[in-house]
């Protein structure tokens, strides 16, 4: 059955890369974070409780006298040419730590001359920027200033940042919470007190040693200390530019592997994680709730996995202005990722959530405003193909446009530092080009099969092998679903060829004759083919469903092959009503139309029959009104989209559809552009329940893999004809096809 398949076809780069994906899985387990040069030395600065003249925390002042680069900087990665901004606030914090304290004069003199050297990478939009460094870095400036830091900065650097730090606090204007995250580089403007209601249960401001440092250095305040005083307990010598951040991190891990496409070697591992962050998510944490990153991948990782979990959850950031920081884009990434899993018609939070993402996002890429290479791609994937995005398409993206360093930005940059991100790289790499060997066999074989029952001498049909194999290939790629891939296929090719035979090609005598052969299945051999390509239909469907019923009933234990004839059976019946229609000029009720089309856009041949050779299923199952409306529901998806791409090809050849059905039925009182808008209406209602469903654990029969394939045929769908018909055109789906099926993966 279904597990010696799985043996057969083992994901094999596993077993040779046992040491990497142990490593990954103790990464999976804790995450350690990089140390922060700028918030130790916001630490180092903390007087003691029993005399000003002394640091508190003289383990971190210690960590930065010793750890000042040849360059004179402190910071992540000094040799990375994007992080001089980084450099910068770091170094500018190191220095007053030791100033204030009086030590190590030759490191505060090397560290000036680093930031006027490299004080024009402070304005440089190209440069990755820390947030808050508009405003911190010039306030910073000012202190140093005020407490006789000599840095010789040329007058026009210095009033180009203070304009942009004038703009930026502007901008704020109102939002003290968004301003208290910089606290530390406000200088004489800042109401401590006023800030002091942002604190959190554990002592912190915003989780940040800085903020929390620069706040009790000004207030004294008893939480803030034991906040700090653990934190050092907890590091030594040195801290991170966040804490806690465990659950972050470790989420952040998951949806690592999960866009690289090699999560599956990993499902213990992450079921354990997402249970732990299903029990902080009914607790309320505060650690998931006031960090948009993690409270949005975190709903979204959930709901994806079956979780039941309210929006209300995201309702902190219904509008940007909630963001601790506006401009924070993979936060809004992950906000506009998550806004886009709807359970139900009411979930205005995911709504509202969703505009101002999208708008946001699109502004972002219009504006070229994002640096990181990385990120452009994965926000302009993302924010095209917003239903359209294919699993192994978006894996391709994301490795090719990998950031192996693995940097991160806050307030200061930093990392995961307990896995090698090239590690991880290296083995999506071999997992693509592994995947993508076994779909170029499967392509030559199915050549082999259309040659076999002679498909290609049906002159009047489309050629969609290699794209049918490509959508299927491109969502459920994993070696042990080839069987589901074949079946899928050869089903697509020959829906699409029956589908063009009623709509232009056969005589009524010939679909007539199609459907007789297929109802006396056992006893066709006594009927005469009315033409050959009546013949060549037929036997194609009888040869490939007997041997499709052969394998099915190795993997299902029982015989299924009566099913797999009705299916097809329903299909032709659905179809031939369809050409009695246009034959007769006959106007079907919108009820009467959608009924027949959702049968008759073929879904059945390619979905349904698939699914034997995914999960076993019983009787129950495929006879259970859950089964029966996940098909409905994607089959009037496919119908809807279909026709609103292809109305006007179809009008042309007398054909109604569900756009032009409503123009008639309102007495051409309603325009085609009207009726484009209901139909896009009623394509996102029944979307949106389709993936109620699928995403929902209670009471659901049907196994997940299956529902998988219902919610990815939808997905698909969307990538098919977003430009129109892509089946009728080929050239916009040759990249696609190539990127899964013929190019393999090259890092340099």
């Amino acid at each position: 059955g279904f597990s010696s398949r799985q043996d057969n076809l083992k994901d094999n780069i596993a077993l040779n890369s046992e040491g990497l994906t142990t490593r990954i899985k103790q990464m999976l387990n804790k995450v350690e974070l990089s140390v922060s040069s700028y918030d130790t030395a916001w630490v180092a600065m903390v007087p003691s409780m029993d005399s000003s003249k002394h640091p508190c925390f003289p383990k971190c002042l210690n960590w930065v006298l010793e750890n000042q680069q040849l360059d004179g900087s402190w910071g992540l990665d000094p040799t990375h040419p994007l992080l001089i901004k980084d450099s910068l606030t770091s170094t500018l914090a190191c220095v007053f730590a030791l100033h204030k304290w009086n030590v190590g004069q030759r490191l505060v003199n090397k560290g000036l001359d680093f930031i006027v050297s490299n004080i024009w990478a402070a304005t440089d939009k190209h440069q990755f920027s820390p947030l808050g460094f508009d405003i911190i870095f010039p306030g910073m400036i000012e202190s140093a200033n005020n407490i006789g830091l000599n840095l010789s900065l040329n007058q026009s650097s210095m009033k180009a940042m203070l304009l942009k730090q004038d703009l930026e606090i502007k901008s704020l204007r109102g939002k003290t919470r968004n301003l208290a995250y910089f606290a530390e580089g406000l200088t004489q403007s800042c109401n401590w007190k006023e800030i002091m209601k942002y604190q959190r249960m554990n002592g912190s401001l915003f989780n940040s040693p800085s903020t929390t440092a620069a706040a009790f250095i000004h207030l004294h305040d008893e939480k803030c200390f034991e906040y700090l005083d653990s934190l050092v307990k907890k590091f030594e010598n040195a801290v991170p530019t966040v804490y806690p951040l465990d659950l972050y991190a470790r989420l952040s891990v998951v949806d690592e592997l999960q866009k690289l496409g090699i999560d599956r070697y990993f499902r213990e591992e992450i079921e354990i994680i997402l249970g732990e962050v299903y029990r902080q998510w009914m607790l309320g944490s505060e650690e998931i709730n006031s960090d948009p990153r993690c409270c949005a991948m975190g709903f979204r990782l959930l709901r994806m996995n079956g979780y039941e979990i309210s929006a209300d959850g995201l309702s902190n950031y219904e509008e940007q202005e909630k963001l601790l920081y506006a401009n924070d884009t993979k936060s809004i990434l992950e906000l506009f990722k998550a806004s886009q899993l709807t359970v139900s018609a009411d979930e205005p939070v995911l709504d509202r959530i969703f505009a101002w993402t999208s708008t946001y996002l699109n502004e972002e890429l219009v504006n070229g405003a994002i640096s990181e290479k990385n990120l452009q791609a994965e926000v302009e994937y993302a924010s095209k193909n917003p239903h359209a995005s294919l699993e192994r398409i978006e894996n391709r993206i994301y490795i090719e446009n990998y950031n192996a360093d693995n940097i991160s930005l806050l307030k200061t940059a930093y990392r995961f530092c307990n896995v090698d991100y090239r590690d991880l790289l290296e083995f999506s790499v071999q997992d693509f080009n592994l995947c993508q060997s076994i779909h170029r066999k499967e392509l030559e074989d199915l050549e082999g099969w259309m040659k076999k029952y002679n498909i290609n001498n049906l002159k009047f049909t489309r050629q969609t092998i290699g794209f049918a194999h490509f959508a299927i290939a491109s969502t459920f790629f994993q070696p042990n679903f080839h069987l589901t891939r074949m079946s899928w296929t050869k089903n697509s090719v020959l829906a699409a060829a029956v589908d063009d035979f009623f709509d232009f090609a056969g005589s009524m005598e010939e679909l007539l004759n199609l459907i007789e052969l297929t109802e006396r299945w056992n006893q066709h051999s006594t009927i005469e083919y009315k033409s050959k390509e009546v013949e060549i239909l037929f036997c194609a469907i009888y040869g490939t469903t007997n041997e499709l019923a052969a394998k099915a009933r190795l993997q299902q234990g029982r015989c299924i092959k009566r099913h797999l004839i009705d299916i097809w059976i329903t299909f032709l019946k659905s179809n031939l009503k369809e050409a009695e229609w246009a034959r007769n000029k006959s106007v079907p009720t919108m009820d009467e139309y959608l009924s027949n089309g959702c049968i008759s856009f073929g879904l059945g041949p390619m979905i349904l029959i698939s699914l034997y050779f995914l999960e076993p299923l019983s009787e129950e199952v495929i006879t259970s009104e859950e089964y029966k409306t996940l098909f409905i529901y994607t089959s009037l998806i496919a119908r809807l989209i279909n026709d609103r791409m292809t109305v006007q090809r179809e009008s042309t050849q007398g054909k109604l559809n569900s756009v032009s059905l409503q123009i008639v039925h309102n007495d051409k009182a309603i325009t085609e552009e009207d009726a484009q808008e209901e139909v896009k209406r009623l394509i996102e209602s029944h979307r949106r329940e389709l993936q109620r469903m699928v995403l929902t654990k209670e009471g659901s029969i049907v196994p997940k893999a299956c529902k998988d394939l219902f919610w990815r045929m939808n997905k698909i769908l969307h990538l098919f004809y977003m430009g129109g018909d892509g089946f009728s055109s080929p050239s916009k789906m040759v990249s696609s096809v190539n990127a899964i099926i013929d190019e393999p993966i090259i890092v340099p």
